[in-house]
């Protein structure tokens, strides 16, 4: 007699649901920083499977799991979707990040090196900046409910085991691979033009007037102009998060689209 009701098919379609959000929710940059205990995140993960795995319709996902070779497959599919869904938001934040490093670079920040203290990597000071106002504008416009329901849509669109590979989800990756670096030039290249204009300003300074200091006027000047079209710049920052947040749906869309058994004739 099975007094607690178990169905392997139904525990099955839970384990892939907690994988596939498990995955998606560790690579999101509001969550897989160090500050945040494990524990913290486990639990937001929980709650989150808990309240998405009800509404969907998932009651045989486990019976072509039975298989451990199938299983794995499925396990893999879970992993591959997680992963391509992570990383679809985090090449708006690795763009702002690489632009920060360029910036650094021209300001001579190149030495100012620290301990990223919610990564544990280390970074820049200008591109921790850009990378954290632009997280806190994510926030502020609500990118993270856009982003948890249109990966939520995910499982009517690609059911656990459905995974399809296909020579479009390879395009869209790299497409948005590319937009990395177009991002990262549109940040830094305002702030790019202003140095290079200060240095040739410099230059000209010194080949007139050889008795004066050029280095030792040089970074104040170059950092004190730096700072200031950062300053400006940070409006442009917001509109791109607020263009890439409006996005998130038509973004999840193709992509899921891309790997739909649904979609691929």
């Amino acid at each position: 007699m099975d007094i607690f009701n178990y169905n392997p098919a139904t525990m099955m379609s839970w384990l892939l649901t907690l994988l596939r959000v498990s995955i998606v929710m560790f690579m999101l940059p509001v969550f897989n920083t160090n500050n945040i205990p494990i524990p913290v995140k486990a639990a937001v993960t929980l709650v989150i499977t808990l309240a998405i795995w009800p509404k969907l319709s998932l009651a045989g996902g486990g019976v072509a799991a039975l298989h451990p070779f199938t299983l794995g497959l499925m396990v893999l599919g879970e992993v591959i979707m997680g992963l391509v869904l992570g990383l679809a938001i985090n090449f708006l934040f690795m763009g702002i990040q690489a632009g920060g490093e360029l910036l650094g670079f021209q300001m001579g920040f190149t030495m100012i090196q620290f301990a990223d203290p919610l990564t544990g990597n280390q970074t820049g000071t200008a591109a921790f900046f850009l990378w954290m106002v632009s997280l806190l504008v994510f926030l502020l416009l609500d990118g993270h409910l856009y982003m948890i329901r249109g990966f939520a849509a995910s499982f009517s669109l690609v059911p656990p085991g459905g995974l399809l590979i296909t020579h479009t989800l390879l395009d869209q990756v790299l497409a948005l691979a590319a937009q990395l670096f177009i991002l990262a030039l549109k940040i830094a290249a305002p702030v790019m033009v202003a140095l290079f204009t200060v240095e040739v300003a410099l230059a000209l300074v010194a080949r007139t007037s050889p008795q004066i200091h050029i280095m030792d006027l040089g970074m104040p000047v170059k950092i004190s102009v730096g700072f200031f079209f950062i300053g400006l710049l940070l409006t442009i920052l917001a509109d791109h998060v607020a263009n890439f947040i409006a996005g998130i749906p038509g973004l999840f869309t193709n992509l899921l689209r891309s790997m739909s058994p649904l979609f691929a004739n």
